[in-house]
């Protein structure tokens, strides 16, 4: 499988203290990748630097092996959306207002949605289950469905990378689910990479290809939730008294946590 994705030795500093320290990945086209750390460590950090809301002080982001430190950020979001860990919104803009918003990269000064971006925010709002409130205003909703309207408006930017940060923070459990079973379809409909920062460890087990492991700054562990999510690893990393188990149901790994980890 193709990288899409490449983070070569990136590190970044917050008033001189090193939050990232030589970071390097390579993420494939289609996969959904889950990074994971505990609180502090860096997750978010590395997020806004792949999409260049920060610049990094060393080492550099390519997408499709070209370099983002010099293109527009108008080109960066033409190929990499964002979902936000908040979907508070203040405004009253309607829910297809908010999809609509994922088109504005490919807009003109002055000018308004064309036919195809019309089509677009349709396909988005029906792969998202959202036709149905395409006039109610966003602050009307669920935070769930607001969850959905985020994810319809990274989806109307026909992006081919998705981050995400802790998408499933504030919503309830079944919420969760279907959030993260709505992403994982949207994945393999539209051939999307996802990147998810996350701690939660379950859930990134359940739905990610790969994970990263990320501790004091730097990746400790990359590979399949398998491979990195050993007891050792959670023990070091999260201090966590834990272990990978089959799902007997599902088939699928799970993490099965049993409290913090004691020496």
């Amino acid at each position: 499988m193709v990288s899409i994705l490449d983070i070569d030795s990136l590190s970044y500093r917050y008033d001189n203290k090193t939050v990232l320290d030589e970071i390097s990945l390579n993420i494939r086209g289609g996969e959904m990748i889950g990074i994971l750390g505990p609180n502090g460590c860096g997750k978010t950090t590395l997020l806004k630097n792949l999409n260049r809301n920060l610049r990094p002080h060393g080492g550099c982001v390519m997408i499709s092996g070209t370099d983002i430190g010099g293109i527009s950020k108008k080109e960066i979001a033409k190929n990499m959306a964002v979902v936000p860990q908040s979907n508070e919104i203040r405004f009253a803009f309607t829910v297809k207002e908010i999809v609509g918003m994922g088109r504005m990269p490919f807009q003109e000064s002055f000018r308004g949605e064309t036919g195809e971006d019309m089509e677009i925010i349709d396909r988005a709002m029906e792969q998202t289950g959202l036709t149905e409130f395409a006039d109610r205003y966003i602050n009307t909703l669920s935070g769930g469905e607001r969850q959905r309207a985020i994810i319809a408006r990274a989806i109307t930017q026909t992006p081919k990378i998705i981050l995400m940060d802790e998408p499933t923070l504030h919503l309830d459990i079944n919420m969760q689910f279907e959030v993260l079973d709505l992403i994982r379809r949207l994945s393999k409909e539209n051939d999307l990479t996802v990147v998810i920062v996350s701690h939660d460890l379950p859930m990134v087990t359940r739905y990610c290809d790969r994970v990263v492991l990320i501790h004091d700054h730097k990746v400790f562990a990359m590979g399949t939730p398998e491979e990195v999510l050993t007891r050792e690893n959670m023990r070091i990393v999260f201090n966590v008294d834990a272990e990978l188990e089959k799902d007997p149901r599902t088939g699928n790994s799970t993490v099965r946590l049993f409290g913090s980890y004691k020496a």
